[in-house]
């Protein structure tokens, strides 16, 4: 790491890279000394060191606080001459501060989490974690000491969670409300951010060991629905049926881009005009889960994209602008909610017709790879969950045995063609 002088001059004029939701800059008097600075301004001293054993001991960092009073510069260095002195002894200081200092309760760490422990996640990943710490962490085990957790309170706190218990009805804006449900899949998602939390805590000197390792989830099968062809023509004809007299909400372009494209719903709902490339028939996305994003479009989105052209309202940038304000349109799900329970598939989700997208095309035998770039996934293993659906040994067999059976009948290409539909 870069190690420089640190001031109080340095330190007062220095902010976090633009971009970057916080930063750390290392003394060069004192190794393992530094001082944290975040996007938002606040600075932290502290002193990073490994626990006895070498490159076997565990990487700590230690928090010796804010700068102003008592902290400057000078007296934070201090500091952490002491407790590098300590590790030299062969102790560990953050064990001993909370031996001697107390532990921070659940809410104190998810907050502390939250502020320093995110690193540079999205704000609509930022957004998803606090809502899961406020609305399933929290409630059951904030009150409760970070040392004192034990495997046995995670996993009641699992339980908890898919049974329901905290379920509940949240007022969020003005004329908004979030319901909370709970549900094994719930647990599972929330039980994954709270061992993330607790290896912070861990990096922090907190606790030791992690309560959260060996607690077994629930099984997650939220990505295991996929629409057949004909699924999507009976999702198509409710479509066209629902949208008459209704011809002004953007809600139906929205799904039937998403059914066209694999592409998230906030990437089709916060859609601007400038994205859309109808020379390169694409969408240049600034901004998505995984960064700018480039996707393709077929010439059924582009038809599609071409006939909301002339209805541009106000001038606006978005191209499903909300009808009130300056925003874009957010009232996709409303519409999906009423579609989805008149097919008769109340259990459908909107990002499964994603998964429904990259599914068809591997059942056409486009390669996996091909499917992931599509889709714009930024790592080649989020693929692989379609990988069945590839190399499935039994559609394998019923090909091979259609395939000389049709010879032995004069049908050419009999059997490839009978599992061309998901």
């Amino acid at each position: 790491m870069d190690r420089i002088k640190l001031t109080k001059q340095f330190v007062d004029a220095t902010s976090a890279p633009e971009g970057k939701d916080y930063e750390f800059f290392w003394d060069q008097a004192v190794r393992g000394f530094g001082i944290k600075i975040t996007a938002s301004g606040a600075r932290t001293y502290v002193v990073q060191y490994r626990t006895p054993g070498g490159r076997s001991g565990t990487a700590r960092r230690y928090t010796i606080g804010k700068h102003g009073s008592p902290w400057t510069v000078d007296t934070a260095r201090n500091e952490a001459r002491r407790v590098l002195g300590l590790v030299a002894n062969g102790q560990d200081p953050a064990l001993l501060k909370r031996k001697f200092g107390g532990s921070p309760t659940v809410a104190e760490l998810c907050d502390d989490y939250m502020m320093h422990g995110t690193g540079t996640r999205k704000a609509s990943t930022l957004a998803t974690d606090r809502g899961r710490i406020d609305r399933h962490i929290v409630p059951l085990l904030g009150k409760k000491k970070v040392n004192q957790i034990t495997q046995a309170d995670i996993r009641r706190f699992m339980s908890s969670v898919a049974k329901g218990e905290t379920a509940t009805s949240i007022k969020t804006k003005k004329h908004g409300r979030a319901i909370v449900r709970g549900g094994k899949g719930t647990a599972s998602r929330t039980l994954g951010l709270l061992g993330g939390i607790f290896s912070y805590a861990v990096q922090e000197g907190y606790v030791e060991d992690n309560p959260t390792h060996g607690v077994e989830r629930y099984p997650d099968r939220k990505n295991e629905r996929f629409l057949t062809l004909q699924e999507i023509k009976t999702v198509g004809a409710a479509l066209a049926e629902m949208r008459i007299g209704r011809e002004d909400n953007p809600a139906f372009d929205i799904i039937s881009l998403l059914i066209l494209t694999g592409a998230r719903k906030g990437e089709i709902e916060g859609l601007k005009w400038s994205e859309v490339d109808f020379d390169t028939r694409c969408l240049r996305l600034a901004d998505s889960k995984t960064g700018q994003k480039i996707i393709p479009l077929n010439s059924a989105a582009v038809e599609t994209l071409t006939k909301l052209e002339p209805k541009r309202q106000r001038k606006s940038d978005w191209v499903f602008p909300a009808t009130k304000g300056e925003n874009h349109f957010v009232g996709t799900q409303r519409i999906w909610d009423q579609l989805r329970n008149q097919v008769g598939m109340p259990e459908l989700r909107l990002h499964d017709l994603r998964h429904s997208f990259a599914s068809v095309g591997v059942l056409q035998g486009k390669p996996l790879m091909l499917v992931g770039a599509l889709l714009g996934h930024a790592n080649a293993s989020t693929t692989q969950r379609y990988a069945h659906l590839a190399d499935d040994p039994i559609r394998k067999a019923t090909e091979d045995i259609g395939q000389a059976l049709g010879d032995a009948l004069g049908i050419a290409g009999a059997a490839s063609n009978s599992t061309k539909e998901p």
